[in-house]
């Protein structure tokens, strides 16, 4: 079977950075998708992004589809003439063309003919227009009198099958094999000659890599490389980085300098004013201080780059003063005399004003406070004034510094080191594998501003639904958990989950704690899932329905310990066993006659059972529990091999079964290790 390597190269004008990764993901699946539906082999697919061309290259592609045949099935042979006849009229023939044969528990009259593959040069175009077409684009452009639509205006159309230009036309483009260099700077149109070699091509002719990672990597080397012959250390934000591939298309980093003067502004602001608006790196020193450098990088080789390194720098000028000026202003009025202004920002409708908010948070923050011994008045007073910082200037202007900046205001403001800690770390964790709060107070903050924002918009019948999540409330109550679990804190989650919806408004449905409870599992059940845990695990502790994630996790821990211990199979099996046998007595107790038993094993499970439920009373040292009901395994065992429990003697009976559900009891009291069967 003949192959050939086919190219698409689609050239635009710059495409959204933040988006091209997904552009071109996009592409390529369409793509792919569209050849296999045609049933065209092929054996790999590479694809290619810069910010003016997304590209797709498929190796050995298959050059005409195979040969089919095709079938259609008809009525039945019992049919009516007139139908028999009809289906024979849409297949092109007559009903002695027709041929019939059983299926299921009749015969029916099929169609078949062979039908010969078509060659894949004429199938490229539909294919490749779909792919395009059906790239999700949330705000689509129109272009000249064109009813064309695309992320940014295209420009031209490259489709080439080995060596020869693939005919086609797509997006009002005749398709070819010249492609376009840099804007500025060398060759601006030159041929693709083979599609094997675009990569190589684009290198040679024009000094551009468009390998998406393979450029990214270059930057990285060269930011790392400005960094070292600054002696310094080059702080490089992975989606800054991606954003930075994204803007070119021949990378070349340079590092400027800003006053010294501007460092004493917080870095926080510093950096975010250089990422965020120039897209800068910035640089530490051996301290891990900032320095007054950054790191930019170009999308063009300039025989004068001071030229370019004193544009940067005038420009980062003005960004930093901002930040200067925002700094200044807001020290002049303290995060307590902001409060009034909270009260005019809606948090959301139906749950009242930010100030309506922090107040809750105020009360519950102590709450939580005196749950976890910390520091009472510390964590109230920075639950009261965490959100202020909303209605500075400098959070105006730059909002990831939220929650950052109160912390700097606050002391500034004389408010204790606790406070003001708190008030930075409230948010913590905002993202996955993000930091936790480091302190008590902190740790109470940011319990009580999530449960806060969680329980209110639940009560208000906004609860994530399907894949829509457009509070975020999923990754809220992971990072909720995240705090509980990872720094130990024994919390009551059902409690506090109705004691928040307690302090919000009668417009709040405080009904909807056991759907808020069943949320959080959920979000717990991911968390565990990340981890790899058995989901099994998860269920057998589920089951036993602890309110504390930390007492969940301490759980999870015995049952692991559990099932590596070679006695954990017979175990989990003799509690599935005895779960079953008592379904039908749920009223047993686990108070024994200890003299009605007769067997010795039975006597001596007792003795055994007895033993094991005094060492594990009223302890939630789940592992030793777990190891403790791990030496049962041998008595249980000889019970069921020798004590038959369902004897026609009734006191005996229930006896015995009072016996195992005293068993069933006690592995309860860590988890019930039958869903492990």
């Amino acid at each position: 079977m003949k192959t050939q390597h086919f190219l698409l190269e689609l050239g635009t004008e710059e495409l959204p950075p933040k988006l091209l990764t997904k552009l071109l993901s996009a592409l390529k699946n369409n793509l792919t998708a569209e050849l296999n539906q045609l049933k065209l082999n092929f054996s790999t697919v590479e694809s290619f992004a810069t910010p003016r061309r997304l590209a797709v290259l498929v190796a050995d592609l298959q050059l005409r589809q195979a040969d089919q045949v095709i079938e259609r099935k008809g009525p039945s042979v019992s049919a009516p003439d007139q139908a028999i006849e009809g289906f024979a009229r849409s297949c092109g023939v007559s009903k002695s063309d027709l041929k019939s044969r059983a299926f299921g528990k009749a015969d029916y009259y099929f169609f078949s003919k062979a039908q010969k593959g078509l060659e894949t040069k004429d199938l490229l175009e539909q294919a490749v227009d779909k792919a395009i077409k059906n790239i999700p684009i949330a705000k689509p452009m129109r272009w000249g009198d064109s009813e064309m639509q695309f992320s940014r205006p295209v420009h031209w159309l490259v489709m080439l099958l080995d060596t020869q230009i693939v005919k086609a036309t797509i997006m009002g483009l005749s398709a070819g094999n010249i492609t376009r260099g840099l804007r500025f700077t060398g060759k601006q149109e030159f041929v693709i000659p083979a599609a094997k070699d675009y990569r190589q091509t684009m290198l040679d002719q024009a000094q551009i890599e468009v390998d998406f990672e393979v450029r990214k990597q270059i930057i990285r080397d060269q930011i790392n490389q400005v960094a070292g012959d600054n002696n310094a250390i080059a702080v490089i934000d992975e989606a800054l980085l991606s954003e930075v591939c994204g803007l070119v298309e021949y990378p070349c980093a340079f590092s400027g300098e800003f006053s010294e003067s501007f460092l004493a502004v917080p870095e926080e602001a510093l950096i975010s004013a250089m990422k965020s608006h120039q897209k800068y790196f910035h640089m530490l020193d051996e301290n891990h201080k900032l320095l007054p450098k950054f790191i930019s990088v170009a999308n063009i080789e300039s025989s004068d780059i001071a030229v370019i390194i004193d544009g940067n720098e005038r420009v980062i000028r003005p960004r930093l003063a901002d930040s200067e000026f925002f700094w200044e202003q807001d020290k002049s009025q303290t995060l307590a005399s902001r409060l009034d202004k909270l009260e005019r920002v809606l948090f959301m409708k139906s749950l009242g004003s930010m100030l309506d908010k922090a107040k809750r948070i105020e009360t519950l923050a102590g709450t939580i406070a005196s749950m976890i011994g910390a520091n009472e008045q510390d964590a109230k007073r920075a639950g009261l004034l965490c959100k202020t910082d909303l209605v500075t200037q400098m959070v105006g202007e730059f909002a990831d510094l939220q929650g950052i900046m109160g912390g700097y205001y606050a002391l500034n403001d004389s408010e204790s080191a606790a406070v003001a800690t708190a008030i930075s770390q409230h948010y913590y964790p905002r993202f996955a594998g993000d930091s936790l709060p480091s302190t008590p107070e902190g740790l109470s903050v940011a319990i009580a501003d999530k449960l806060d924002t969680i329980t209110g918009i639940y009560g208000i019948g906004q609860e994530p639904t399907g894949s829509k999540d457009p509070y975020a409330l999923r990754r809220m109550a992971l990072g909720l958990l995240r705090i509980m679990v990872e720094r130990k804190l024994d919390l009551n989650l059902k409690a506090l989950i109705f004691t928040s919806l307690s302090a919000h408004s009668i417009e709040v449905d405080s009904d909807c704690a056991p759907a808020i409870y069943k949320f959080m599992m959920d979000r717990l059940r991911a968390y565990y899932k990340e981890q790899n845990l058995s989901p099994k695990a998860f269920e057998a502790v589920l089951a036993v329905k602890p309110e504390s994630p930390f007492d969940f996790h301490l759980r999870i821990e015995a049952l692991d310990i559990f099932t590596k211990d070679a006695a954990s199979a017979s175990l989990i099996e003799a509690n599935k066993r005895i779960a079953n046998m008592l379904k039908k007595h749920q009223q047993l107790s686990t108070e024994i006659d200890r003299s009605i038993l007769l067997e010795p094993a039975e006597i001596s499970l007792y003795k055994a059972t007895e033993q094991v439920a005094e060492n594990i009373a009223e302890s939630t040292d789940y592992i030793n529990n777990m190891r403790q009901l791990i030496s049962l395994k041998v008595s249980i065992d000889t019970f069921f091999d020798e004590v038959m429990v369902n004897v026609d003697d009734e006191q005996l009976k229930i006896a015995r079964l009072s016996l195992i559900n005293w068993i069933r009891v006690l592995f309860l009291s860590v988890a019930d290790v039958s869903f492990l069967s």
